[in-house]
């Protein structure tokens, strides 16, 4: 029976670059949504970037820029990751959207309107220093429950307790190591606590969804009876009610008719998977409403990992139960990823880079063979091992699939112009086919996808042990002459073993897309396979073509290399990486005289430079040197302007250049910033060569 989902993997926050958890995340759910799409089933498949929240706006401060220009510089980099490892979603979209912005209010409004929004005064951190409100994930502290220490203000990353921000133990900001004080404010909260949130999230969680599987997976359901308990009363007890509101400065959605409130990022970045398939919807040209209708047949399926299962298994189901909408069908929380046992670290040589291991050539499909083999249904972790992943990739890619098609495929061609043919009943085998087939689909959907590879694999052997016992190089001698029966001997094992291949292939389809479109196109001249084609036996191949490479250990090695330590300078700060004098040549410096100096309103950290680089006109350029100059000191000098960096638009105005100034990167021996000043003599728009 066909059936239609709609799949999503946990929203990327778009603070930083993709990195191979991201990645891992990602070709689960595709290898998922592609076998699904396989099966004829239909699959609206969406992602976005969750853009909001302090963090972002902190650092796009901190950088001089709008938070959105920080958004699109990473927003700008996702096709190269996601084309690089053949990562195919229907749409993405990001939070800080009309869409996201009139569903978050939305859903807002009917939990208000159901009574589950309370309004009340509560003591929050506050940062004396910085002179805002702190996020709970600028504030550190003592766990409460297990005294770790340094644990974030909202929840333990040993002990996975969930707590306020005021129970922490001598708790401080991460922004500027004070010790925050206690502020008043009015906030806005969930009741998660409600009876009816209790006796849903009771149901729920234990339940199972159309197809008859549970929700949520053994140890996703053990963790959620920790937060729930086995009760009412417990669970009343366990549950605590839900902050959703922050004031301002934040960067998010406004709450309605509450002027300088916003939502909390947690409230609308959930909503950001519902925002993205309604782009998506709109674009199609499909019913949105008709998809997240409580009614609706749409099965809603999240790929997550561990460590954001509390608001996924919790707030995100009671908030859509109780605004009227349709609520997941299933939770697929994966472990994290580590390389050769140890948690990845770029200082220690076991971080993997995305973007290094394609820029170093190495094949998308490789990374997502290794990673499939090593996933199950499970929220385990997942270890890269180098040696592992060059011996699994040769073994089983080159040495056992591969390998069939280029001995089998040259016998074809070679002998029988291409054309196939078996001996005797062939229904037998093809049903044999079918039914690994049959399996391998199953164990996708089921996501034990390492249980697949090794049946998948096992097959092979087979082929491979039959192809070798039948002995067809012996065969083909002196097939000139040879009678019938053996010329139809050798056409039947090596027709078998292409058979074989093109079935293993189909199998292999959702895992290794690209290379599966290979063979289909130019070996068998066939469209993209479904799962069905496996039993489907060819009758001709094209001449075989080189199709995959093998993994050489110095790809590893580059791959994990370290870059050499850099001679280090009194100050503390090492000499950069080598360039050559073409690089230096791209930049233009020029003498830059100060006319005029301003400080920006709003702002702590710049100053307003009007500056005559000898153009004719004044440009403007705002830098970060406050702290360290009064305007009217400045006014005047002269100075050096990096004269070709690209005009950044900023809150504030257009910045046409960049000022150079000289700090210590050891702030314990910072004694001041100094803009550079030449000698007097030169002039402004002399270049500096």
């Amino acid at each position: 029976m066909s059936r239609t989902l709609f799949v999503t993997t946990a929203l990327p926050y778009a603070n930083g670059s993709f990195h191979i958890g991201h990645i891992m995340e990602y070709i689960q759910a595709d290898i998922w949504v592609r076998s699904m799409r396989m099966a004829g089933h239909t699959v609206h498949f969406v992602g976005a970037d969750d853009v909001h929240g302090a963090p972002i706006m902190l650092k796009a401060e901190s950088e001089g820029i709008t938070p959105q220009a920080l958004v699109q510089r990473y927003a700008s980099e996702r096709p190269l990751y996601l084309n690089g490892f053949h990562i195919k979603f229907d749409h993405w979209h990001s939070t800080d959207s009309s869409e996201n912005v009139e569903l978050s209010q939305e859903i807002y409004r009917r939990l208000k309107s159901a009574g589950f929004i309370d309004t009340r005064t509560i003591e929050q951190f506050y940062d004396p220093v910085k002179g805002m409100f702190l996020p709970d994930r600028y504030i550190k502290g003592e766990c409460p429950r297990c005294h770790a220490k340094d644990q974030y203000g909202d929840s333990c990353e040993v002990c996975s307790a969930v707590y306020s921000p005021t129970e922490l133990i001598e708790p401080y900001s991460t922004l500027s190591k004070a010790k925050p004080v206690l502020k008043t404010s009015e906030h806005f909260f969930f009741r998660l606590s409600d009876p009816r949130c209790v006796a849903f999230l009771q149901e729920w969680t234990t339940g199972a969804n159309r197809t008859g599987a549970k929700r949520l997976q053994a140890e996703v359901l053990a963790k959620t009876r920790e937060w729930l308990g086995s009760g009412a009363e417990d669970c009343e007890a366990n549950l605590a009610d839900w902050d959703i509101s922050r004031d301002e400065p934040y960067f998010g959605i406004p709450i309605p008719d509450a002027p300088g409130k916003y939502f909390y990022v947690w409230l609308d970045a959930p909503v950001g998977y519902l925002a993205s398939l309604k782009a998506y919807c709109r674009k199609q040209g499909l019913d949105f409403e008709a998809l997240i209708d409580p009614s609706s047949d749409t099965e809603q399926v999240h790929f997550i990992g561990k460590d954001i299962m509390y608001f996924h298994a919790l707030f995100w189901p009671a908030m859509l139960k109780f605004s009227g909408l349709k609520t997941p069908d299933a939770l697929n929380v994966h472990g994290f990823i580590t390389v050769s046992g140890e948690k990845m670290s770029k200082s220690r040589g076991t971080g993997i880079s995305p973007l290094r291991y394609l820029e170093l050539g190495m094949n998308a499909e490789w990374m997502r063979y290794y990673l499939a083999a090593k996933l199950n249904s499970r929220v385990e972790d997942l270890d890269f091992n180098p040696e592992d992943f060059i011996a699994r990739v040769n073994s089983d890619l080159i040495g056992k699939y591969v390998n069939i098609a280029s001995r089998a495929a040259n016998f074809i061609s070679r002998h029988f112009d291409g054309k196939l043919a078996y001996s005797g009943d062939t229904s037998a085998f093809a049903q044999e086919l079918s039914n690994l087939a049959e399996q391998v689909r199953s164990d996708i959907e089921a996501r034990e996808f390492g249980k697949a590879i090794r049946q998948i694999m096992a097959q092979a052997d087979k082929i491979n042990q039959a192809f070798d016992a039948a002995q067809p190089w012996v065969l083909a001698k002196g097939i000139s002459t040879a009678d019938e029966a053996q010329r139809l001997a050798l056409q039947d094992i090596c027709s078998r073993a292409l058979a074989g291949f093109k079935a293993l292939t189909v199998m292999l389809t959702p895992i290794l897309p690209a290379l599966s479109e290979r063979v289909s196109a130019e070996l068998f001249g066939d469209a993209a396979y479904r799962w069905q084609d496996a039993a489907s036996l060819p009758a001709s191949i094209a001449p075989f073509k080189h199709l995959m490479q093998r993994v050489e250990p110095r790809m590893l090695d580059e791959l994990f290399e370290s870059p050499a330590a850099p001679e280090v300078i009194p100050g503390g700060e090492p000499i950069a990486e080598p360039i050559d004098i073409k690089d230096f040549a791209k930049i233009d410096l020029r003498i830059a005289r100060i006319e005029d100096c301003q400080a920006v309103e709003g702002s702590d950290k710049l100053l307003r430079l009007s500056l005559d680089v000898g153009e004719g006109r004044l440009r403007q350029v705002f830098s970060g040197i406050k702290s360290a100059y009064q305007p009217q000191d400045l006014i005047g000098k002269l100075t050096v302007l990096v004269a070709n960096l690209a005009p950044r638009k900023m809150r504030f105005g257009v910045s046409e250049g960049m000022v150079l100034s000289a700090s210590h990167a050891d702030k314990s021996q910072d004694d001041g910033l100094y803009v550079l000043e030449p000698w007097p003599g030169a002039q402004p728009g002399m270049r500096i060569h």
